[in-house]
């Protein structure tokens, strides 16, 4: 018996990690804006809390499995998590040197004093007790707490807090940081042209005693505690209960989840630290060093006072689409040939304004789609509500098991049933990730269907800083294949039967598989072939696998992977043949294009689905072919241009060390390229 080749493959986790060095860089970058800086800091920090709160959750969860079992299945989550304490460790390292030697000192320059806290005590106390008695004051709540002996202390999910030291060493105490109702930045004064501003951390900090009069304070240090973010639903859904009514009533347990993480700061004595986490019920795997100040993510907020354009991102106007901007009969215009959109290069009010006219035609019978990150308000959901009121049959199906969004998913779903629409909540072992919308409308005695197909959720919101491509078509055997979709939603239907399509779980699969299976076939025989991709992540086994056969067989593969990738590139007679870089810049990257040589006659798909597990076989996801020839050419140049960045391009290598890419005289930095193609082709 042959023995099976055993393929490199990275661990996800760790290369996620090298994902977030990726965000780290941009915030390092003096090339960038002042405020692009702060922003890329807040992503960083947003990024790695998530991060404890998922993925470290579940390593934990791992470490419960028996070891026998754990030792059979090659499962190592405290090697992993030790590996990730020490790149995090570097990671926090680096983030305080850019954060206290550049953003600092270069927010001075620009007219913007962020106080230490000693500059605060020094020259503004006087100010920072008086907002501490008019504004904070009544939103502290302080406790004291035996050193030794006192258990079950609760600390709310990543909230700030300090722990309080006294002269006595018998007793702590822990007051809250309200910057969950406060500004987390507090503009003090205007002082020489300088604005002076304050951490909400250093005034509370100003005014300990006065919270602890029975008590002489000694030191203060800053704590966050981040909490597990998995919603541990029963595995079986009561029949008088909806998988919808169980999530909403378990969303209380990610506030009061299993420990992940004690941040805190690196000068806390070792005897305290001890003391902390048996209060805490911590292991030391849990416990781990920062600055003295947390939540980093605040810095999306950051006050803008000098109003200095130069200090932030340039705007970019929304480009027109030539055919679809103005016009007032959407369904005339797409019937007639399809059409593209991309944000956040073009206005989402293109979807929203589609929607509208369906809300208001006569001849619309029905409106269907699915919403997986809701809109907290908008215009979208304005017109779905418009449509009802209209009279329109509306299918709705939410994804309530969005992370971080289910509360909102689930309260539009309700407000959707109350005005009558038709709504489906998620299954119990399977997500709806699909971006998808389709219409029905009546058009001489026949029923014609139109359809959007997206990369991105259907939120205005986000469109505005995330790349995503979407396509309007009438074409008959996409939107016949896409009903069917939504029949298998509805549970009309099992197994949606497709040819043009890529569905999963059912189809894309194995489609992606056959597809790369050809251009092998091709490179043995001697023909030209070829893969290009681009998408969020690359994470499943067998694709890697399978790539990395086409690699060996000859078949040139260029991968562009926004987030973490397990495949390793340029391995000697593995992987030479694939060449992979990733694009961080100013716009998230989200889109999704795959693009094979097929003999000639090439084959492209856009959609939802990364080539990840759980997109291949755990969710409804969908991609379209495009058949147009001229958005066909559109998303092809798009990719080039992203294929050529030599600005923002970082190079997946063997050692991942997030290599910029700079090998061509002329500059592309493919965002702002993208931006420049659009608006000749759409002028």
């Amino acid at each position: 018996m042959k023995k099976q080749t055993k393929y490199p493959i990275r661990h996800r986790d760790l290369n996620w990690l090298s994902f977030n060095d990726r965000v780290l860089q941009e915030a390092k970058d003096s090339s960038n804006p002042l405020y692009e800086r702060l922003k890329f800091i807040s992503i960083f920090s947003s990024n790695l809390d998530e991060f404890f709160r998922v993925r470290v959750s579940q390593l934990r969860q791992i470490k419960k499995v028996k070891k026998k079992l754990r030792k059979k299945l090659a499962l190592r989550p405290n090697k992993i998590l030790k590996e990730i304490l020490l790149k995090v460790n570097e990671q926090q390292e680096e983030l305080g040197a850019i954060f206290y030697e550049s953003i600092v000192p270069e927010l001075k320059e620009n007219g913007i004093q962020l106080l230490s806290y000693e500059e605060l005590i020094e020259n503004y106390n006087e100010e920072a007790q008086s907002y501490f008695k008019d504004h904070i004051e009544e939103l502290i709540e302080p406790i004291t707490i035996k050193a030794t002996t006192d258990s079950g202390v609760f600390l709310e999910n990543s909230e700030l807090y300090f722990l309080v030291t006294f002269m006595s060493e018998h007793h702590y105490g822990i007051v809250n940081i309200p910057s969950d109702k406060l500004k987390r930045f507090i503009p003090l004064k205007v002082k020489d042209g300088t604005h002076v501003i304050a951490f909400i951390d250093d005034i509370v900090k100003s005014q300990l005693q006065t919270l602890f009069q029975k008590q002489d304070v000694l030191r203060a240090y800053a704590i966050k505690l981040s909490r597990d973010a998995e919603l541990y639903l029963e595995q079986e859904v009561d029949v008088d209960q909806t998988l919808a009514d169980q999530i909403y009533e378990s969303l209380s347990q990610r506030l009061n989840g299993q420990p992940t993480r004690l941040l805190y700061d690196s000068t806390l004595p070792k005897e305290v630290r001890k003391n902390l986490r048996k209060s805490l019920g911590l292991g030391k795997i849990d416990m781990v060093a920062g600055g003295n100040y947390h939540n980093f993510d605040d810095f999306i907020k950051f006050p803008d006072l000098t109003n200095n354009k130069s200090l932030k991102a340039k705007k970019l106007d929304p480009i027109e689409h030539r055919s679809l901007h103005g016009t007032k009969d959407y369904f005339k215009v797409i019937k007639e040939k399809d059409q593209l959109v991309h944000f956040p290069y073009m206005s989402f009010d293109y979807v929203q304004n589609l929607i509208n006219q369906a809300a208001t035609d006569q001849d619309v019978l029905e409106i269907k789609i699915s919403l997986y990150r809701v809109a907290d308000h908008s215009a979208l959901t304005d017109a779905l509500l418009l449509a009802l009121e209209n009279g329109k049959k509306l299918t709705v199906f939410i994804e309530a098991k969005a992370r971080f969004d289910e509360e909102n998913n689930i309260k539009w779903g309700r407000i959707f049933e109350e005005k009558g629409a038709h709504v489906i909540y998620s299954y119990p072992k399977i997500k709806v990730h699909s971006k998808v919308l389709l219409i029905l409308r009546e058009e001489k005695g026949k029923v014609q269907r139109y359809a959007y197909i997206g990369t991105g959720n259907f939120n205005a919101q986000t469109s505005k800083f995330y790349c995503d491509h979407g396509l309007f078509t009438a074409h008959n055997k996409i939107t016949k294949e896409l009903h069917r979709v939504f029949k298998v939603l509805q549970g009309d239907m099992i197994i949606p039967r497709a040819k043009n399509l890529l569905i999963s779980p059912f189809t894309t699969r194995s489609s992606f598989e056959e597809l790369i299976r050809n251009e092998i076939d091709a490179a043995i025989a001697g023909k030209p072939c070829g893969i290009t991709a681009k998408m969020n992540q690359l994470e499943d086994e067998k694709m890697i696998k399978l790539l990395y056969k086409a690699s060996q067989s000859g078949v040139p593969i260029r991968l562009i992977v926004r987030g973490f990738s397990r495949l390793i590139p340029g391995l000697n007679k593995i992987s030479e043949h694939i060449y992979m870089t990733s694009i961080v810049d100013q716009f998230l990257e989200h889109g999704r294009i795959y693009k094979f040589h097929n003999n000639g006659a090439p084959l492209m798909y856009t959609g939802s689905a990364d080539w990840m597990t759980r997109n291949l076989d755990r969710r409804i996801e969908v991609l379209t072919p495009i058949y147009d020839e001229d958005i066909f050419n559109e998303l092809d140049d798009i990719l080039n241009i992203q294929l050529s960045d030599n600005v923002k391009a970082r190079v997946h290598t063997i050692n991942e060390d997030n290599t910029m890419v700079h090998n061509q005289e002329k500059e592309i930095r493919s965002q702002f390229e993208i931006y420049s193609y659009l608006l000749k082709k759409h002028y």
